[in-house]
């Protein structure tokens, strides 16, 4: 007979990251992906000539400084991330690569590959569902960036697994925009036309709410060798 979801927590299933419920879930993991889910939400979308990252900021008090709450961070001058979920818990992932891709560049006189990048993040990730006394990490991240003559894009989970996309979404209503990305992504379009399907998709999602001042959009092109960040002005040619 399966054990309804109340009788885990009653039974102390819920209580830790290394325990088992008899159906093979550990509710802490699953708490955190709904915690992502409640953050707002990050796209990112491959093109034939770059990476690009579009990110909701959410609602900000107006007493903020709006460069202080930025939603995409340069790990390296070739690698861009976005997170949801818990943005503290992401910052500590972020400051650990930034630190792992410098000393790349040090010890072997290269940038350090997006793949490797993705691989660091996700491993930490995993580690903390693994040992008891802590919590897992309650943020997904975006990472995309330069890898030779191409380009990458690739996001990690609550429970360490990673893959690579063509387009993706984590965040608030990430299903909703993954669905549109099915439709509208298309392999060949150039990054002007990923930053209009982006910003799109958030005026459909975000609908009375969208404004530019609360989206960050940042992209790395193939024959350009730093990322751009643009502007609410830049932003605004795009809508």
């Amino acid at each position: 007979m399966e054990i309804p979801d109340m009788q885990h927590q009653v039974m102390g299933y819920d209580r830790s990251a290394t325990m088992f419920s008899p159906d093979g879930h550990i509710l802490q993991v699953e708490y955190a992906e709904k915690t992502v889910r409640l953050g707002s939400a990050s796209i990112g979308i491959s093109c034939s000539d770059g990476i690009l990252i579009v990110a909701d900021k959410g609602f900000k008090d107006s007493l903020i400084v709006p460069e202080s709450a930025e939603k995409i961070y340069e790990i390296d001058e070739h690698v861009i991330a976005s997170a949801a979920g818990i943005i503290s818990d992401a910052r500590l992932l972020i400051n650990h690569t930034r630190l792992i891709s410098q000393q790349h560049r040090v010890t072997y006189d290269s940038p350090i590959e997006v793949e490797s990048v993705i691989r660091e993040i996700a491993d930490i990730q995993q580690q903390y569902t693994q040992h008891p006394g802590v919590r897992p990490f309650g943020v997904s991240l975006i990472v995309g960036g330069k890898q030779g003559d191409e380009t990458k894009l690739y996001t990690s989970d609550i429970t360490g697994n990673y893959y690579e996309y063509n387009a993706v979404a984590i965040g608030e209503n990430d299903d909703k925009i993954k669905e549109i990305l099915r439709k509208k992504h298309r392999k060949e379009m150039k990054v002007e036309e990923g930053l209009k399907l982006a910003f799109e998709i958030f005026k459909e999602v975000l609908g009375d709410k969208f404004h530019v001042e609360r989206i960050n959009a940042a992209y790395i092109k193939k024959n350009e060798d730093n990322l751009k960040r643009l502007k609410p002005e830049d932003m605004k040619k795009y809508i």
